[in-house]
């Protein structure tokens, strides 16, 4: 039987599908953000760290690396670009001539809130990152569809191609057994389980408030370097969402068998490799270099493609009138205030000035309290629109970008 085509959306429409797909986004962020609160920097990428004591914790993090650990994030990104490509494409159809001047002020001013977010809460804050990679979206947003998919997938492979040089040698002194040449040794102090590290990362999760916010404050310079190394990828994720825009995707102009398809294509692709790196990083006994390249460089292309399958799905399942697509699209209505209140949420659970969970929990057990913020925004976030309309950090955004531009 032939499926008819998914009706047509302009852009100057709200697209269920669309919010609610944003909506899982900034759910599944919080499957991983919650290790950042919960467990030494080091435990989120090697978890023979901290977390791995029982079947349960091998268990969930097996499935957080195959299926959640920089998935949504880069949906989030794909979400991302493409909202920004809406808002430019309605600007011009509206006739307006501050088009990209406004742009630029709406990312100077998420770029603050990126900011301010670092420093009182999250330190892996991803809204900077999107702010500083957005700045070149003018350059891409006239491009074919065609040309933003080999962007993307040539960021992809910049992005491998840089980390395989910054962690090869690392890996090169695992095998060949120099496990003490400085290299490996500054790899195990980041992403392995040297002792003085590990010391120095509890006493940064049960640091106070005040404390967090002057260090934070005075690693500005430094975290803004990193950043540097991040725009690739997040860029390539941005580029693939205006490209899923122009193409028809996420307008809900594919017919429901197109997109089972090509979700059915990219998790086949996925899935294997993944299990595949996880296989060799518990193979190796989590050694650093293998950690820090399985889940930061080589599962890139992976996860990537494991985000557009759950685009695909989330465009071909989601709709009006399911109860689960409804409530998804109210939290994706509301996805920056949402994204910064979970990270209060996990604050308050794991913070030395909340409960002071941090260190104190399993990575299952982690895992079970990251439903918390979840729940929460599933009741917030209807609450809110149905009472207010739109959520209190987009209206600041849109205010301030306003007066700047």
């Amino acid at each position: 039987m032939v499926m008819p085509p998914r009706t047509p959306t302009t852009s100057s429409m709200r697209i269920l599908e669309l919010d609610a797909l944003r909506g899982l986004a900034v759910v599944g962020i919080v499957w991983m953000n919650v290790y950042v609160f919960a467990l030494p920097f080091q435990a989120y990428v090697n978890p023979s760290v901290w977390g791995w004591e029982t079947p349960i914790d091998r268990w969930v993090w097996t499935a957080s690396f195959v299926f959640v650990e920089d998935k949504f994030r880069t949906l989030f990104a794909i979400l991302f670009g493409a909202g920004c490509l809406i808002l430019v494409e309605r600007a011009e159809a509206e006739g307006d001539s501050r088009v990209w001047r406004a742009h630029f002020a709406r990312m100077a001013v998420l770029f603050m809130i990126g900011i301010a977010h670092s420093v009182l809460l999250a330190s892996n804050d991803v809204l900077r990152a999107y702010a500083v990679a957005g700045l070149a979206i003018p350059v891409l947003a006239s491009l074919s569809h065609r040309a933003l998919f080999a962007i993307a997938i040539g960021l992809v492979v910049v992005h491998v191609g840089g980390g395989m040089v910054a962690f090869g040698t690392a890996l090169i002194d695992f095998y060949a057994g120099r496990t003490g040449s400085a290299i490996f040794l500054s790899a195990q102090r980041q992403f392995g389980g040297d002792p003085g590290a590990l010391e120095y990362a509890i006493r940064l999760g049960q640091e106070g408030f005040g404390e967090r916010v002057l260090r934070r404050i005075d690693g500005i310079p430094s975290q803004l370097r990193l950043l540097a190394a991040s725009i690739p990828i997040n860029l390539a994720a941005m580029a693939l969402g205006m490209a899923l825009w122009k193409c028809g995707l996420l307008k809900g102009e594919w017919r429901t068998f197109q997109l089972q398809r090509l979700a059915a294509i990219c998790a086949v692709l996925a899935i294997p490799a993944l299990l595949g790196l996880s296989f060799w990083t518990v193979s190796s006994e989590f050694a650093s270099p293998v950690a820090a390249l399985s889940a930061l460089i080589l599962s890139t292309p992976f996860d990537t493609l494991l985000g557009l399958s759950y685009a695909a799905l989330a465009m071909a399942f989601f709709g009006p009138g399911g109860a689960v697509s409804e409530r998804l699209a109210k939290i994706g209505r509301l996805s920056l205030t949402n994204y910064l209140m979970t990270s209060l949420v996990l604050a308050a659970i794991f913070a030395s000035w909340g409960m002071g969970l941090f260190g104190q929990v399993s990575r299952a057990e982690a895992f079970t309290l990251g439903f918390v913020p979840t729940i929460l925004m599933a009741l917030w976030s209807p609450w809110w629109l149905a009472r207010l309309g739109q959520g209190p950090a987009e209206r600041l955004w849109r205010w301030t970008s306003a007066r700047l531009s």
